[in-house]
């Protein structure tokens, strides 16, 4: 019975860092795909106006977005540059 107990110890050990590892992952994931999303958002708003909108206000207050200050699952608040969304500090997204 110690052994067994000893044996899913070890494995339990093993895999509590993996599964926090990959929800890190997935938040990543998640935010990059979310800001591709608002870039597409922000597309539309300049294919129906001929413009880019002001702020992402704009986007939300003629219902392109849900939120006014668009946030990733990791609660990093998206910046809003002019033209595309972005995500602080961060050059993967192009």
């Amino acid at each position: 019975m110690l052994v067994v107990l000893f044996i899913i110890s070890i494995l339990i050990l093993i895999t509590i860092p993996n599964v926090s590892k990959h929800f890190a992952t997935i938040d990543e994931k998640g935010c990059d795909s979310y800001v591709l999303m608002l870039n597409g958002q922000i597309e539309a708003y300049r294919i129906s106006t001929g413009d880019y909108p002001a702020s992402f206000k704009e986007l939300f207050d003629n219902g392109y977005i849900t939120e006014e200050v668009p946030k990733c699952p990791n609660k990093t608040v998206i910046t809003f540059n002019g033209k595309m969304a972005t995500i602080p500090n961060d050059s993967s997204l192009p």
